[in-house]
């Protein structure tokens, strides 16, 4: 199906109006389009949505801009904590890591769990001893702890709080993640996040969780959410905007935006989604003042909004 394919990245929600404080609007724009473009080569050339939906988490988690992989938050114990899942549609296969620490790339892990399909979600020591068993590249700490991580993390705890990342101002942006269709009609969804300034006690989001922070299912949609993961832990959120495609026969745009009423409604949730339904339609929502994504939508151009 010439041109039949579409591709949707995000860079997490939330008050994004002090962008300036950590980079311009223009570099943010050039990140997530450099993004597209890297994706766009391997959609076109005939890759599968799930490798592709891998690739480009893989280059946001490398991206010292967004909370995942080297530019994770920190937790209480002012360590790197990560999560990340992917979904493949075509078969309803999927992998999870929750509370992991050392891996370079989450996303590249949470396929090994995937692929090894004995189970869904491994966590912590037992997800890195996975790790190391199937030669997932590990990085010191250093790679990941910043300076501006640091300070993001005092004022946390100084204000006794525990915050979204994209929710202070003068840091860097949240969660990231990756929708796509590829040539052949197959959706998948990734999703990956360093989770909250200060959190506590080995916590785990929404990210890791199939139907809260990702979902993907061939004839419906692929999603990939981000924004406090307990409100989406609670509303199921991901199934949720994918029940609105097929019982409700919702495209892309109606049902993120359906999921976010709903999500709002029930529990007055901060957050944003991505979604592509089976057509290649692309559709984003948010509760909060801006989403930084962008898409391909059945091969045409690439977009970027902030907002």
């Amino acid at each position: 199906m010439t041109n039949g394919y579409s591709l949707m990245i995000h860079g997490g929600a939330g008050a994004l109006e002090d962008l300036k404080y950590e980079a311009t609007e223009a570099e943010f724009r050039s990140s997530v389009l450099e993004i597209l473009g890297a994706g766009r080569s391997r959609l076109a050339r005939g890759d599968r949505a799930l490798d592709v939906v891998e690739y480009c988490v893989t280059l946001l988690e490398d991206n010292p801009l967004y909370n995942a992989g080297r530019g994770s938050v920190l937790n209480a114990q002012g360590q790197v904590e990560m999560d990340a899942a992917l979904m493949d549609g075509q078969d309803l296969k999927a992998g999870g890591v929750t509370c992991v620490k050392g891996v370079k790339n989450p996303i590249a892990l949470a396929r090994q769990v995937l692929e090894q399909g004995d189970h869904v979600l491994l966590a912590a020591e037992g997800a890195l001893e996975f790790a190391k068993a199937r030669q997932v590249e590990l990085c010191e700490d250093a790679y990941f702890i910043t300076a501006a991580r640091v300070q993001q993390l005092q004022e946390a705890q100084a204000a006794g709080r525990m915050t979204l990342d994209h929710e202070r101002i003068k840091q860097k942006l949240g969660t990231v993640g990756a929708v796509a269709r590829d040539l052949s009609g197959n959706l998948a969804a990734a999703t990956s996040t360093g989770g909250l300034v200060n959190k506590r006690w080995g916590r785990v989001g929404d990210t890791p969780i199939v139907g809260a922070g990702v979902f993907a299912e061939n004839g419906t949609c692929a999603v990939s959410a981000t924004g406090y993961g307990e409100q989406f832990l609670r509303t199921v959120f991901a199934k949720t905007i994918a029940g609105y495609v097929q019982f409700k026969g919702m495209d892309a745009a109606a049902a993120a935006q359906a999921g976010i009423d709903e999500l709002v409604r029930k529990v007055n949730g901060d957050g944003g989604a991505i979604v592509i339904d089976a057509a290649g339609r692309c559709g984003a929502a948010q509760s909060t003042s801006g989403l930084i994504h962008g898409w391909i939508e059945l091969g045409g151009e690439a977009v970027c909004k902030l907002g």
